[in-house]
């Protein structure tokens, strides 16, 4: 498959994110538990997230909206799909159809996606890349793939999802600028209100610097586990 416009091949896949999450990491590592909440009124905890579902993996590529891409993951889980039919669509009105998702991590990370990107055929919530149970690097115990939408979209260490039939605003300022409310990676949407092309010479020169930090952090935080 040819590289998107933009973006390089990396031979590793770096822990990465903004830089205020360098030291933030989740608060149950173990913990496979979410909270699902459909248009603020129904609510349920399911224990395992996964549990019960067919199980099946993906092959794609990680693209970091900062202009890298780690190729050919395998990611294993369950489709988006599949959990969106268990859990969210027979509390589903009819007047009230569902448009999208935001996503909570136990980090305090969050993000949305409308409804018809989540629900192709390779969205899914992962547990497993390259055949091994997910880390923390990658988001343990569980996170959301999006292979179609930017690294920031793919939401680490899920603990909460929102479904909504009008999508709130869950970022301002900055923050929303960040955040595209689709980010798909073919089009190129980096960010809202700048032409992603533009984005990428803002971006790339803040990879390295980013990479070595969640690396000191991650390491920081290791010793202090042990």
């Amino acid at each position: 498959m040819t590289t998107p416009p933009g973006q390089k091949n990396r031979t590793d896949f770096p822990r990465f994110g903004l830089p205020a999450y360098a030291d933030r990491f989740p608060s149950r590592p173990d913990d496979r538990s979410v909270l699902v909440e459909v248009n603020e009124s129904s609510r349920v905890e399911i224990d395992d997230a996964l549990e019960g579902l067919p199980r099946a993996t993906i092959r794609a590529d990680f693209h970091c909206v900062t202009t890298w891409t780690y190729p050919n993951a395998d990611w294993s889980g369950v489709l988006f799909s599949d959990f969106f039919k268990k859990y969210v669509q027979p509390d589903e009105a009819e007047e009230h159809r569902i448009t999208g998702a935001a996503f909570y991590g136990q980090d305090g990370y969050r993000t949305t996606l409308l409804l018809e990107d989540l629900l192709r055929s390779d969205v899914m919530l992962a547990d497993s890349l390259d055949g091994l149970p997910l880390t923390i690097e990658h988001g343990a115990p569980l996170r959301l793939v999006a292979p179609a939408h930017y690294g920031y979209k793919n939401l680490k260490h899920l603990k909460r999802i929102e479904f909504y039939s009008t999508m709130p605003k869950i970022k301002r300022g900055i923050s929303a600028f960040l955040d595209h409310p689709r980010a798909r990676v073919l089009k190129e949407e980096r960010g809202r209100w700048i032409p992603g092309w533009i984005l990428r010479y803002v971006y790339r020169p803040l990879i390295s610097r980013a990479v070595k930090d969640f690396r000191k952090a991650m390491a920081e935080h290791e010793r202090k586990q042990n």
